[in-house]
């Protein structure tokens, strides 16, 4: 036969069988880089390369049977027509040489090349390629399915078994991962709201609550006229119902049921008919836990208690709200003055009581979140010691001087972001 065809004719053909061969190379490497969610995604949405790409990807080694099929195939005839062609132009000695150019051509052109490009291309070339292979596999069924069956039965003898895929589960943390390396087509407000819905798990309502010595509430035991002013001055509209202290609870009052109430006057009695019984929940409750909670109860407002049942704080609908949305503007739960500028500098004084994670929403900082929930708390942890006016430390990178100290707290500190040669300190 290859007397009766000419020298280009062979050489065409031979450059047809090397296209094949890259085009097996290539499509594999695509196929099996391909990011399975997204195929999923298009696959759902009616792609048709995406359905046929997911059926394939389903039994891997007959795929690869497939595609090492075509690609032996191709390469084998290739070689025979370098043959053919090396004793035509060079005799004998020219075969030598043809052969050690072709496994050179192979190698860049069919292999490194095209798998590079797959690998680079898959969304491009992976979808399209797996419609060939769907119907190249109808077409050479009996024989994929035979040497499937030799190879599956002999990794069976090393215990894998190849019908024993199933789906792909992805871990938290993987999710995470997903999530964060999104990049720019995931804007980053929305980036951030995966994220903190994905990191409820991990926190406690302890990181996010109003500490008890912080509540502002109505006292039945005080004089009216303090309870009228706390009812309409306060910048909150559900306010603890106790006797003498927070630890003598007896309801909560929501400031719009009581103006939904409508009585000719206001007194302790309505109060007391007015407020609601108070829900109760554990420290350390996770706060994906405390979303369920609210769901089932109908609640919006829980005590934070310890062991003994002591009340530690107070959590609110709203606080979860922020935790994955950010801070409402005109919540009224953070004074305006929380951080402020400095003038004419690049320090911010802040309130030392303000909740780290908040400032880090804020001011796009990276305080530490994995200690205390408080600024005071953080650098009391990290000095160990109570610091007096002009104390100067690090927090992560972060220039922190104490500005004012008071009944044995911090109130306020002056934080400076790092340069971009601060070395980090935890």
């Amino acid at each position: 036969m290859g007397d009766d065809l000419s020298a280009s004719t062979l050489i065409a053909l031979l450059v047809l069988l090397l296209l094949i061969s890259a085009f097996f190379s290539g499509s594999e490497t695509a196929l099996l880089t391909l990011n399975r969610y997204r195929l999923r995604h298009k696959a759902r949405q009616g792609h048709l390369g995406a359905r046929l790409a997911e059926r394939l990807l389903a039994r891997p080694d007959r795929l690869i049977s497939l595609i090492l099929i075509g690609s032996n195939i191709a390469n084998t005839l290739a070689t025979a027509l370098v043959t053919m062609v090396a004793l035509r132009i060079g005799g004998p000695g020219g075969v030598a040489i043809a052969s050690i150019g072709l496994a050179f051509v192979i190698m860049v052109f069919t292999d490194v090349m095209p798998k590079t490009l797959g690998a680079l291309r898959a969304e491009t070339f992976g979808p399209p390629a797996a419609i060939v292979y769907f119907v190249l596999l109808k077409a050479t069924l009996p024989v994929v399915w035979f040497i499937s069956a030799i190879s599956s039965g002999l990794l069976r003898i090393f215990g894998v078994r190849t019908d024993q895929s199933g789906p792909q589960h992805v871990t938290l943390e993987e999710l995470r991962t997903i999530v964060t390396d999104a990049g720019t087509k995931l804007p980053r407000r929305r980036q951030r709201m995966l994220m903190s819905i994905l990191e409820l798990e991990d926190m406690t309502v302890d990181e996010i609550m109003i500490p008890d010595n912080e509540l502002v509430g109505i006292d039945l035991d005080g004089e009216w006229n303090e309870i009228a002013t706390t009812i309409t001055t306060s910048r909150h509209s559900r306010l603890p119902v106790f006797r003498g202290s927070i630890e003598d609870l007896v309801g909560i009052l929501y400031i719009r049921k009581l103006v939904l109430a409508g009585t000719g006057s206001l007194d302790k009695t309505v109060i007391e008919s007015t407020m609601d019984e108070p829900f109760f929940i554990p420290e350390g409750t996770s706060l994906h836990g405390l979303l369920a909670q609210f769901q089932r109860s109908g609640q919006r407002t829980a005590f934070v208690v310890d062991e003994y049942g002591d009340i530690q704080g107070l959590v609110t609908i709203e606080d979860l709200l922020e935790e994955i949305l950010g801070e409402f503007s005109g919540n009224g739960a953070e004074t305006p003055d929380e951080v402020r500028r400095e003038d004419k500098s690049d320090a911010w004084l802040v309130d030392a009581g303000i909740n780290v994670r908040a400032l880090n929403r804020r001011m796009d900082w990276h305080l530490p979140t994995d200690g205390p929930t408080t600024l005071n708390g953080l650098i009391l942890e990290q000095l160990e010691t109570f610091p007096a006016c002009g104390t100067v430390l690090k927090l992560n990178g972060y220039p922190v001087e104490i500005t004012e100290t008071g009944d044995n707290v911090i109130r306020t500190v002056r934080i400076r972001p790092p340069q971009p040669d601060d070395q980090p300190e935890v």
